[in-house]
């Protein structure tokens, strides 16, 4: 079902469910040409996996676009370009109860259609549909998106560092992979692996926000990427009972017009029983190493900021941060963005 809103000049559409071909493809090219524009990806890989499925126990997407509206210079209604696109994700059941995953909002405007309100009249509709609990992420956190959340009472609660490593630097720093006693090193066999994985994962990441509850659907939605590698994506398992103890999922990101290849520490996970023997490490060090016999010159990851731990190694490996998005969310006596 949909809904139209004329907030002069733009045309606000509002869907609930899945958006057909065509619009998901008109949602990726806007947000290829925003990344391009702005070095930062406006839609995380979470928010483009909910937007292709529709499989039981996915997450609930509500998807608000905005086209120019007649009189206003373009090409009036659904045959006009997109200018712009909210979607919220919300838990599967829909919003969330206490305790629950948070719904999130991430909002993208086209280069060639920003300071002309298409951004305030995206976030007026997500407002008035009074979503418990939002969040919105800023991925690169741009002064617009920053001056939008404080308009609408919203606090950054949450930094996404983006961290960086050359080539050189890791010539210079990054040992060779030592794994502990008893663990031995292999890789992801699909059709095979997957609930293994699925399960070290949830335990390894017991209390994060978002990777921990990964299912196996969003798993298959991923190797079913182009950049999906079973050979970059590296199992470490006991010796004696070939329990799954950690893993590296690598990922190379394809070249863009000016932008290179990028590999990418995708997600480095180790079980509650194997931490402490210096396995996230060595996982570490081995994807690194994987990146760049494959030609990679640069690598990047994401870690939170709090993160104190995870952020002194990966300086200790030679990363730098790069850049930086921020999640911002409203207080109880805030209207929903």
């Amino acid at each position: 079902m949909t809904a139209d809103a004329q907030l002069s000049p733009w045309t606000i559409t509002r869907t609930s469910g899945t958006p057909q071909g065509p619009l998901l493809a008109e949602i990726r090219e806007l947000a290829a040409r925003a990344a391009e524009a702005d070095g930062n990806p406006p839609l995380s890989e979470q928010t483009l996996v909910n937007l292709r499925s529709s499989a039981p126990g996915a997450a609930r997407v509500m998807l608000f676009t905005a086209r120019p509206r007649a009189g206003s210079g373009g090409d009036a209604g659904d045959d006009a370009e997109l200018a712009g696109v909210a979607v919220v994700s919300l838990p599967p059941g829909g919003a969330p109860d206490a305790g629950q995953e948070a719904a999130v909002l991430e909002l993208v405007v086209a280069p060639d259609a920003r300071a002309e309100g298409a951004g305030s009249a995206l976030a007026a509709a997500v407002a008035a549909e009074k979503v418990p609990g939002l969040r919105a992420w800023s991925h690169g956190n741009h002064a617009a998106a920053a001056a939008l959340a404080a308009r609408h009472g919203f606090r950054p609660v949450r930094e996404l560092w983006r961290m960086r490593q050359t080539r050189a630097a890791d010539a210079e720093l990054v040992p060779s992979p030592a794994l502990p006693d008893k663990v031995r090193l292999r890789t992801f066999v699909p059709g095979q692996d997957e609930q293994l994985w699925l399960e070290a994962n949830r335990s390894a990441f017991a209390h994060h926000p978002e990777q921990g509850s990964t299912t196996l659907a969003d798993l298959q939605a991923r190797m079913a990427e182009d950049w999906f590698d079973p050979g970059g994506f590296f199992l470490a398992e006991d010796t004696e009972t070939s329990r799954l103890l950690g893993f590296h999922w690598t990922k190379v990101h394809a070249g863009t017009g000016a932008h290179p290849p990028l590999g990418e520490v995708y997600v480095v996970g180790v079980t509650p029983e194997a931490q402490g023997r210096g396995l996230g490490k060595a996982l570490t060090v081995a994807g690194i190493e994987y990146l760049h016999r494959r030609g990679l010159q640069a690598i990047m990851l994401y870690v939170d900021a709090d993160n104190t731990a995870a952020v002194a190694l990966y300086r200790r490996l030679g990363f730098t941060r790069w850049d930086v998005d921020v999640m911002y969310a409203g207080g109880e006596d805030t209207p929903s963005l």
